[in-house]
């Protein structure tokens, strides 16, 4: 964060406008199972926000790691797992504006005799200096989903989210929580 002193005003560069940062960077982390293999799963975190206050929380990364997919010959699997602001009923896409990290990993290898190919591809782990937050948790809580695809094990996914608790003035308090609910 940047401090500019002009005509004695302070003037912080990398605050959402409308929002007082009340406390340091917080890890907050997170773990999902899949109750059988193959079946979305998704679990509940909570943040532990003051609505009274007008508390948010402001992400700045998000970390993941899936287990991996079981390498079976002959068979394409898959884990895939996100992180949203609201539940969901399936894993979404990073075009859901709730969805604020997605991961995949894949093993290809239906036509093969072997495991197959192994690829994983994910949302960035750590946005680029040029970003000042990646999204703003307006409710309570937020939702870690994983499910796989062919495999004979359950599979889950972990994770951390890193960012602070802020106060947000009524009109973008309210404007935040309309928003996020309201796109659910």
């Amino acid at each position: 964060m940047i401090v500019y002193i002009i005509d004695l005003v302070p003037i912080i560069i990398g605050m959402p406008v409308g929002l007082k940062q009340s406390s340091a960077v917080v890890p907050v982390g997170f773990a999902v199972t899949e109750t059988a293999a193959n079946t979305f799963t998704q679990a509940q975190v909570d943040l532990n926000l003051s609505p009274l206050d007008r508390e948010v929380f402001v992400c700045l990364a998000i970390n993941m790691d899936s287990d991996f997919p079981d390498a079976i010959a002959n068979a394409d699997t898959n884990v895939r797992g996100a992180f949203t602001t609201t539940s969901q009923t399936a894993i979404p896409t990073l075009q859901n504006s709730n969805c604020l990290s997605r991961l995949t990993a894949d093993i290809r290898a239906a036509g093969f005799g072997d495991g197959g190919v192994g690829f994983t591809s994910q949302a960035l782990e750590t946005p680029p200096s040029t970003l000042e937050y990646i999204g703003i948790i307006a409710t309570n809580d937020f939702f870690v989903s994983v499910e796989g695809r062919g495999n004979t094990n359950p599979k889950g996914l972990s994770g951390k989210v890193y960012g602070y608790r802020a106060v947000a003035s009524a009109d973008i308090y309210a404007a935040l929580v309309q928003s996020e609910v309201l796109s659910a």
